[in-house]
């Protein structure tokens, strides 16, 4: 991982002027301070700097939801005046620059009441204990996810768990099943189960207003077939068979608006760079689609690879 710049720096060598990262926020959970002048849209930001822990500028995605990650990791705030709600954080250093952001956006991080979770990788995950403790918000999951996080690490039936780094342990708050409903104040965001890139996968929707322009936001977790070490989907039948009911459900998430875990994954910042993204209600379906090609791709690979001798 690489060594941080203090927050002020980051976005100074970003073109931020000082007097934005120093202003006094307003007492309101919900207003924005007024600014110096005008941000950097992460598509300039961050171009040619896609690291995990590369510090990023928040921007609204649409109405009261601002992306507040890296440039290579996506978290997501939901906004009201009654509180909000976060969703992800990223790797463990990503902390700081998650808190930032909350409050170059004009918010308090003690005003996040929830924090979910889109699955227990340490790249999405490993930021979650320390943006509990600092904002005091509690902490929903579904099950998988909340066994693998009290512990810090993903369990062997993890297609990836071979390569995974360990995430600070977190406990729980709440364990969501699908369809669960976490809400704050009129925030309402409902827990897809998606599991298939890890066991605990989720998405998460929400429907975001900008008066009376109301959309339908898709927080979609990953859907890339990704394996480590000696674990093969083939071996895995009803895993395989969970991940492509996972692919049925993404596909027919309400979503004009969707956003991924890897910002690449979605093209956001390239959508976002002239404001806001324009309503693209086949957009989950294209996601899901991309991720049964990869799925079929992957267990064709594995069919041609020679198998290793049974013990």
């Amino acid at each position: 991982m690489h060594r941080f710049p203090t927050f002020a720096t980051a976005l100074a060598a970003l073109g931020v002027p000082a007097l934005f990262a120093m202003a006094t926020l307003p007492a309101s959970a919900a207003a924005r301070p007024a600014t110096a002048g005008p941000m950097p849209t992460l598509a300039t930001a961050c171009e040619g700097r896609d690291a995990w822990d590369a510090p990023a500028p928040p921007q609204r995605i649409f109405g009261n939801t601002w992306y507040v990650g890296t440039c290579g990791i996506s978290a997501v705030l939901v906004t009201s005046t009654a509180g909000h709600i976060l969703v992800d954080g990223g790797v463990p250093e990503a902390a700081p620059l998650v808190l930032a952001n909350i409050r170059a956006a004009g918010f308090r991080p003690r005003d996040v009441r929830w924090i979910v979770s889109s699955h227990e990788h340490w790249d999405h995950a490993g930021a979650l204990a320390a943006l509990k403790r600092a904002t005091g918000a509690r902490l929903a999951l579904r099950a998988p996810s909340a066994k693998a996080l009290a512990s810090g690490t993903v369990p062997a039936g993890d297609p990836q768990a071979a390569g995974l780094r360990p995430s600070p342990a977190v406990m729980a708050d709440r364990i969501v099943d699908d369809g669960a409903v976490v809400s704050v104040g009129p925030l309402r965001l409902t827990a897809h189960a998606t599991p298939g890139h890890s066991p605990g996968s989720t998405s998460w929707t929400w429907r975001s207003c900008a008066g009376a322009d109301c959309r339908a936001m898709a927080y979609a977790d990953s859907v890339t077939a990704l394996a480590s070490g000696s674990w093969r989907f083939s071996d895995h039948p009803a895993y395989v068979a969970s991940f492509r009911r996972a692919l049925t459900t993404v596909a027919a998430l309400p979503c004009d608006i969707l956003m991924t875990p890897h910002p690449e994954a979605s093209d956001l910042f390239a959508r976002l760079a002239h404001g806001t993204p324009p309503r693209d209600p086949g957009a989950c379906r294209a996601y899901a689609a991309r991720g049964a090609a990869r799925l079929d791709e992957t267990l064709a690979k594995e069919a041609g690879a020679p198998q290793k001798p049974a013990p």
